[in-house]
């Protein structure tokens, strides 16, 4: 089992934190949010651990030697959504979680034994333009839409992904880059067009298992909560 974390991309709805910092390495109550990622993954046992960088990616440089992972580098981070950076991946997405570089991982959320291509999930209110889940029997996925909602499930950065429906994302992945005009596609659409022929299934995570950090506001938000669970 392998993590690949995302975190190539420009971060513009944190300027100014990200100016001069990339999105994965803004701090949340004091720790970069991806090095807080790794060494979860590492509490859990998956060593093998897969950083794509773009946007200013000489700053990630030193968890390679502080916690030996590799990095891939994206150069075309400032053209394309992450399709292009999961392209670059796709080889390695078999029995794999991807999790997404503005993840705060407050609560370990991390299986080592699923055996399931899991989204992990979670109820949030009064949103826009957001990945909406649907689930039925056995919490197996039948539909992801793009919407807007007073309160809904919604994906919140954290996938794995089997050997099985790894070969068909990725396929997809590759078909998309080849044969599409992908400029304005991200990867989740390519899951959402072969939804009926994966097996994928909701892991509906608590409201303070992790944070997704898009914003000023959000991380002002988090570090709040967080703060007021110290004191």
């Amino acid at each position: 089992m392998r993590a690949i974390i995302l975190a190539a991309g420009m971060g513009t709805r944190l300027q100014p934190l990200t100016n001069n910092t990339p999105k994965g390495l803004v701090k949340v109550f004091g720790m970069p949010m991806v090095e807080r990622q790794i060494i979860n993954l590492r509490e859990n046992g998956i060593d093998d651990i897969l950083v794509v960088t773009g946007y200013l990616s000489e700053q990630f440089d030193y968890l390679k030697e502080k916690y030996g992972i590799k990095t891939i580098h994206n150069e075309k981070y400032d053209i394309y959504n992450n399709i292009y950076t999961m392209y670059l991946v796709r080889d390695y997405l078999s029995d794999s979680y991807v999790i997404e570089s503005d993840i705060f991982m407050n609560n370990d959320v991390i299986d080592r034994n699923l055996n399931r291509s899991t989204y992990f999930g979670k109820v949030a209110r009064d949103f826009k333009k957001e990945w909406i889940i649907k689930s039925g029997k056995e919490n197996k996925i039948s539909e992801i839409v793009t919407g807007d909602s007073e309160e809904d499930i919604i994906f919140h950065g954290i996938s794995y992904w089997t050997k099985e429906d790894a070969e068909i994302i990725s396929k997809g992945i590759e078909d998309a880059i080849n044969n599409e005009k992908f400029d304005d596609m991200y990867w989740d659409d390519i899951i959402i067009k072969n939804i009926n022929n994966i097996d994928l299934y909701l892991n509906k995570l608590n409201e303070d298992d992790v944070f997704e950090i898009d914003s000023i506001k959000d991380l002002e938000k988090v570090e709040e909560i967080l703060k007021s669970k110290v004191n």
